[in-house]
């Protein structure tokens, strides 16, 4: 298989900074040779590959010590958005990539009552504060990279006026809008972050896990760095978009006697080409129905992936090989197609399927006779064990294997052509039968019983290869081609005109209702992978019955995305 373009060569895995940094702090002994990390998405949607790298990161940089830890935390701290549907995702999802939080799961809201503690402690030290100010007039008031700020007219209210609001905010007296709580830092600051930003804001909206039981809820600035201390975390690893964030990431925590005091790292998130990532933009997707769910095979979404017949081993091999950097890129999406299709080349069985199935009827083989003909699950593999075809009168091959008038260096099947059926015996096509518009429906054929097996005893040459499957074996099957959702490599591209699902690829799905199918793939499980001969890789899908088996096309054996390009 060819690799993408962008990979060195011989460059197994990529550096990793993270992992270079950690590795430093095991030998000097920081943090007493402790390694707690987290992976700590907000439940409100399903993960993507881009969740992916950053759980494949926590968890093998806490690997690093002996004792290491990585917690599952759900910062949920947002009730209008999250849900328990999406909590439960996220498990899954994290369980199916190879990892173990063990007891170590979390949420931001079993320290609520902390949060609210320490708030109240800040106030008491004169560290925060109850803004009575509307959000507009806080906005202004903050300034801009151009515009300092200015001190809200309630900055200096007392300590003792401030704890008592804040009390009365949290038993529900007050509106939505009517206070928030500050951090009193510094509205001269340059980092506008650091401008008293918000701690608290009254939401009078159910909790998924608290019900009604709060109508303050604390803010992620605030909430995520003290979460991370409260659980001893030690390397708090996030993406490049929160690196503005550190140093407020760090006044919270400095203000409290932790040990260890957790430390901010900032690492790249994932780009790839031909798809989009984020959260907000994957709903619109489902919610326009653009696509047919969260777990839509083209979707970039760990459950899509899944459904798609992705391996968790391709994608922590595809985060191994990518490594870890402190700048954006945008990553060739054949990488990690490249990573599938070499863990699905080594454990998937070879199986036979005719998806535009043409008739071809032997006409020297008797009706009702059947030439039994072993077939190896894989050519290299003798554990995946073998079964029997059976060779019969009536066959279907692929459409696409016949042409009437082939063109220079047709191997395949053609008018007095002979051509090899894999595992089978050599055919010669002898003639083609048409209905009335001048379709081809049928080819008669005869076949060489000396060369049952698929080669011919008197060592002629036969360059064509052709997969079949027995007429009166073959289980009817529905098949889906998922390719790429989207025909640019860039979706997001601002030189392009247009929204980005104006890029969407109408040639995203096709299904095909009459496939032909061998015996065997009528009794596979959901999820099960194999290989369609000559077609690519394909997993059976959850609407898949023994009756009406469903596959999903994984992905083709060759990358036909980079002829397209003209790499």
């Amino acid at each position: 298989m060819n690799e993408p373009k962008g990979k060195a060569e011989g460059q197994e895995n990529a550096p990793n900074f993270v992992h270079e940094l950690v590795r430093e702090d095991l030998r000097t002994g920081k943090h007493g040779g402790a390694v707690v990390t987290r992976f700590p998405p907000e439940p409100n949607g399903y993960l993507h590959i881009g969740h992916a790298k950053s759980i494949c990161l926590n968890f093998t940089t806490a690997e690093l010590a002996a004792d290491g830890r990585c917690h599952l935390r759900f910062d949920d701290t947002n009730p209008e958005a999250e849900d328990t549907e999406y909590v439960e995702a996220i498990r899954e999802d994290v369980r199916w990539l190879g990892f173990d939080w063990g007891s170590h799961e979390y949420f931001a809201s079993d320290y609520f009552q902390r949060l609210y503690d320490c708030a109240v402690d800040l106030i008491g030290r004169g560290l925060a504060y109850v803004d009575s100010q509307s959000l507009e007039e806080i906005r202004e008031g903050r300034g801009d990279f151009y515009k300092p700020g200015v001190n809200s007219p309630f900055r200096d209210r007392s300590a003792e006026e401030s704890l008592d609001l804040l009390a009365r905010m949290r038993a529900g007296e007050f509106d939505e809008g009517a206070h928030v709580l500050r951090a009193k830092i510094d509205m001269a600051s340059k980092d506008l972050n650091l401008r008293d930003p918000l701690m608290y804001r009254i939401r009078k909206v159910t909790h998924h896990r608290t019900g009604d039981d709060w109508c303050i809820y604390p803010m992620y600035d605030y909430a995520h760095p003290m979460s991370d201390a409260f659980e001893g975390v030690t390397h708090s690893v996030c993406t490049l978009e929160f690196a503005h964030h550190n140093p407020l990431y760090q006044w919270f925590v400095s203000h409290f006697d932790f040990d260890p005091v957790p430390w901010q790292y900032e690492f790249a998130r994932l780009n790839l080409t031909y798809t989009v990532m984020s959260k907000r933009l994957l709903k619109r997707l489902v919610e326009e129905g653009h696509v047919d769910g969260w777990d839509d095979p083209r979707m970039p979404t760990i459950a899509g992936m899944r459904r798609r017949g992705y391996t968790p081993a391709a994608i922590r091999r595809f985060a191994e090989r990518i490594g870890v950097s402190r700048r954006d890129s945008i990553v060739d999406v054949g990488l990690l197609e490249h990573a599938l299709r070499e863990d699905l080349n080594a454990t998937s069985p070879r199986t036979m399927a005719v998806l535009r199935p043409l008739k071809l009827v032997i006409e020297n083989l008797p009706e009702g006779e059947e030439v039994a003909v072993a077939a190896p699950f894989s050519p290299d593999d003798p554990s995946f064990g073998s079964r029997t075809l059976h060779l019969t009168r009536e066959l279907f091959i692929e459409r696409d294997d016949f042409m009437e008038e082939p063109v220079k260096k047709w191997f395949r099947l053609a008018p007095g052509k002979e051509v090899r059926l894999r595992y089978g015996a050599l055919v010669t096509c002898t003639d083609v039968i048409k209905n009335d518009a001048g379709e081809v429906v049928e080819l008669r054929c005869t076949w060489d019983p000396e060369s049952k097996g698929g080669n011919a005893p008197d060592g002629r040459r036969v360059r064509g290869t052709l997969h079949w499957v027995s007429a009166k074996h073959a289980v009817d099957a529905e098949v889906r081609l998922y390719d790429r959702l989207f025909n640019e490599e860039n979706p997001l591209d601002e030189a392009h005109e247009g929204d980005f699902t104006g890029r969407i690829n109408s040639g995203s799905l096709e299904v095909l209702d009459h496939a032909k199918v061998e015996p065997n793939l009528a009794t596979r499980s959901h999820g099960e992978r194999v290989q369609f001969e000559r077609l690519g890789y394909f997993t059976v899908d959850p609407d898949s019955t023994a009756k009406r088996p469903v596959y999903n096309r994984t992905i083709q054996l060759r990358d036909s995305w980079s002829k397209k390009k003209g790499r």
